[in-house]
């Protein structure tokens, strides 16, 4: 055991001490040049490191994207370790952005590469693909349970491409969307203050009453920002369930980058924006 409380009570914590803002860190190469930066090593770890010196100590969720660090081998993972290492160090939730999914050996292998307590890459929570079916992800959850650590769970995602899988209607009447719901309640049943196994729910996605999204665990809100959502959209899309909801921003906070101040400040109008929207709601 880590010794770590379950994610879900660290979560609700942070969220309530830091507000629900999750800043994403997603060092693409368009960004990098928006910031000056080359396309290279030394550009992505200017990058990230300016991110996380600029939120970390600040913002409730740090979430990298696995990809963009991936693309430059082992060095470009070497980086992404010690933004994991130092945004946990300054007190951030890491959500590991990898969306995993697989069966067996392999899936057990993806979990231990991400929430094994001795990992490198050791973080808070994973996000993770149901889509070969939800039980194919059952070692994550009990390493996850192990651990102290939590998945997100792909469930009804903002692009558009999504809802054939996600909205088809299986042979009980109930779409894929809210079964993988389902699932996700009943792994959080009972748990106080919250659960650790969460969904990612697109803010974009508007009217979503039909859904059981009171999971009794966290929603990860991607969708903000670029993709068109506003904080202001939140209780119209996530309706009583938005206490739960750490929405997800990158590009609207990332693109005041590289100057750290520039950076923090606007991460701070966000994240105030997004408090005011939940105690109004």
């Amino acid at each position: 055991m880590t010794g770590l409380e379950p994610f879900g009570a660290r979560l609700r914590r942070a969220m309530d001490e830091r507000g629900p803002l999750c800043v994403g860190i997603d060092p693409h190469a368009s960004l990098l040049a928006e910031w000056g930066l080359n396309d290279d090593v030394a550009g992505l770890e200017r990058f990230s490191r300016t991110v996380v010196e600029a939120v970390a100590d600040r913002v409730a969720v740090l979430k990298p994207q696995s990809a963009f660090f991936e693309r430059f081998g082992s060095r470009g993972v070497a980086v992404l370790e010690k933004s994991v290492a130092e945004a946990r160090a300054a007190g951030a939730l890491v959500v590991m952005d990898a969306k995993r999914g697989d069966i067996g050996s392999t899936m057990a292998a993806y979990a231990e590469s991400f929430l094994h307590k001795d990992a490198p890459l050791f973080s808070d929570a994973l996000t993770v693909s149901p889509y070969l079916g939800y039980g194919s992800l059952s070692p994550a959850v009990a390493l996850a349970r192990e651990n102290g650590t939590g998945l997100f769970v792909l469930a009804l995602t903002s692009n558009p491409e999504g809802g054939e899988v996600q909205h088809a209607v299986r042979s009980d009447g109930r779409n894929v969307g809210a079964t993988v719901l389902a699932h996700l309640s009943a792994e959080n049943a009972g748990e106080e203050p919250l659960g650790s196994f969460g969904a990612v729910v697109g803010a974009t996605l508007g009217d979503l009453s039909t859904y059981e999204l009171d999971i009794n665990g966290p929603l990860l809100a991607p969708g903000i920002g670029a993709q068109g959502a506003t904080p202001a959209d939140l209780p119209r899309v996530f309706g009583a369930a938005v206490r739960n909801v750490v929405p997800n921003v990158s590009r609207a906070v990332l693109r005041h980058g590289p100057d750290v101040v520039t950076l923090r400040d606007a991460a701070e109008r966000v994240a105030q924006e997004i408090r005011h929207v939940v105690a109004s709601s």
